[in-house]
Formats: C-alpha cells, sequence, structure tokens
C-alpha cells in the first residue's frame, strides 16, 4: 500500500512539472540599487520557451508613454524551473534625454503557491552604449492575461481568417493538447497561439506529439487556441490532428490551416454541475 501510494504522489508530482508553462506575460517592480534613472519601475516580459530556448520582449516603464521596449533571448531549466535571460537590443524607447536605457541579464526561478505564480530573481546590466554598468537589482513578477502596451500580432495571424472550428465547454482548470500529423508525415511545420500568445512555435508535426496546454480561471473563463499553418508541407494544406485531455473528457479534431486561414478553437468555463446526494 505504502508503495503504491508512494507511486501515485510521484505521477502527480511528475504530472504537475510536465503541465507547468511558463510562456506568457509577466509583470513585476523593478528595484535598482541608488543610481538608477528610476529606483522602482515596471517591468513586463513576454516569454516564449521552446524546448529550452526562450526569445521575447521586455518592456521596462514607469507608464506607456515613458518605455523602453527590448528583445531578447536565454535559456530555460525545466527540471530547476529557472532561467537565464539576457536582453540583445533596445527596440525603441521613449525616457527622459537624461537616461541611457540599460541592456539586463536576469537570473529568475517559477516559484506558486498553487494559487498565484511568481518569478524571482535578480539583475544585472550595462547602458546601452556599453560604457557603465547598471546598478543592480532585485525582480518579483507575477502571471498576467494583457500587455500594457498594444499587442503586435504576426501577420500569420492578422492577416489571415481565423476560422472557428468548434467550441468546447470545460470544467477544468488545466487542458492538454496533443498535436499530431494527421495522415502521412510530409514536414507539415505549426505554430499555435493561446489568446494571441505564441505557446508552440515552428514545430514539425509528427507521429509524436507536440504539446501545449491551457489553463482555465474564473479571471478568464473563455480562451482561444489558434493553430497556424507555417507552410503546406509536400501535401497541401498544412493539416494536424489535435487531441484534448479536459479533465475526464476527449476530443480528436482534424484542424486544417493555408496561406487564408487559420484553425480556431475556443475553449469556455462552465461551473462543474453539483453532486446530488443520495
Amino acid at each position: 500500500m505504502q508503495r503504491a501510494l508512494i507511486s501515485i504522489c510521484l505521477l502527480f508530482s511528475l504530472s504537475f512539472a510536465e503541465a507547468q508553462n511558463i510562456n506568457g506575460i509577466w509583470k513585476g517592480k523593478l528595484v535598482m540599487e541608488p543610481g538608477g534613472c528610476f529606483p522602482v519601475y515596471n517591468i513586463e516580459l513576454q516569454i516564449l520557451i521552446s524546448g529550452s530556448k526562450i526569445t521575447g520582449r521586455s518592456y521596462h516603464y514607469s507608464d506607456t508613454t515613458n518605455f523602453v521596449k527590448e528583445v531578447f533571448e536565454g535559456v530555460y531549466d525545466s527540471v530547476a524551473k529557472s532561467m537565464v535571460i539576457d536582453e540583445n537590443s533596445v527596440a525603441t524607447f521613449r525616457i527622459p534625454p537624461d537616461c541611457i536605457p540599460c541592456i539586463k541579464r536576469y537570473s529568475l526561478s517559477f516559484h506558486t503557491d498553487g494559487t498565484e505564480e511568481q518569478l524571482r530573481g535578480s539583475w544585472t546590466g550595462r547602458t546601452m552604449d556599453n560604457k557603465n554598468s547598471c546598478p543592480p537589482g532585485t525582480i518579483v513578477m507575477t502571471r498576467i492575461q494583457h500587455s500594457a502596451f498594444k499587442q503586435e500580432l504576426p501577420p500569420k495571424l492578422d492577416l489571415r481568417k481565423n476560422e472557428l472550428v468548434k467550441e468546447i465547454y470545460v470544467d477544468t482548470g488545466t487542458i492538454r493538447l496533443d498535436f499530431y500529423d494527421n495522415g502521412q508525415i510530409d514536414g507539415d511545420t505549426i505554430s499555435v497561439y493561446v489568446n494571441n500568445i505564441p505557446v508552440v512555435s515552428n514545430r514539425m508535426l509528427t507521429t509524436k506529439p507536440i504539446t501545449a496546454y491551457v489553463k482555465i480561471d474564473l479571471k478568464r473563463t473563455q480562451q482561444e487556441v489558434i493553430m497556424v499553418g507555417e507552410n503546406l508541407g509536400s501535401i497541401p494544406p498544412n493539416t494536424a490532428l489535435m487531441i484534448v485531455n479536459a479533465g475526464d473528457k476527449r476530443y480528436q479534431l482534424n484542424l486544417t490551416s493555408d496561406d487564408n486561414k487559420n484553425a480556431l478553437i475556443r475553449f469556455i468555463y462552465q461551473k462543474p454541475a453539483p453532486v446530488l446526494k443520495k
């Protein structure tokens, strides 16, 4: 009995680790040592993780009219749930003339109490002209649903029709999505977006699943998943088989994308029916 209990606990731990998804938008306060342009200001990281590689954009701002936008890359350790992120370049900035943007390196780790998710850590950096070090500091961020800045949609989301395939009602917190090539493997490559945030980027469909997770909660009861065909493969159009596991329910959908349309699936939270007492 004890051995069975240990096995169940281990399985739960592995399932939780696998389900953890750090992709998305994170916001917090960036605190630095004396000497910076602002002692405390807002930071937003838009993170996309593919395997161990991290890409994304960062915004440092006092408000949306005074900000620095930067592009970053990094490395993610899925076992330790830690990451190192390096800002590569400044994309644009609007700050007082006596300030200069700072190019930063972040060392972060993931933490959760089961309710709130946080990225915590520290950062160091150098000024954009590489002449001086920036005063280092600490950072704590929580996951948010909407960016403070206008989202820049990729052309394949903005210009194509996002065609609704199905609306699925769910009563569970986390949904698992597995994508396979639908039929003969012909080089189809896809990207997947959840509420316009990339969670899968340029992955080729095979007989092994490409897995993504969707979190349903009372703050956002409707979630939209869009599959984008990045190419047409050798046998057009781009087709995928998507297996949905939502609690004790399972769905199987055939998705199609081409140069004119993407496949849209909408998940809607529905409160579980009450259990009748006998």
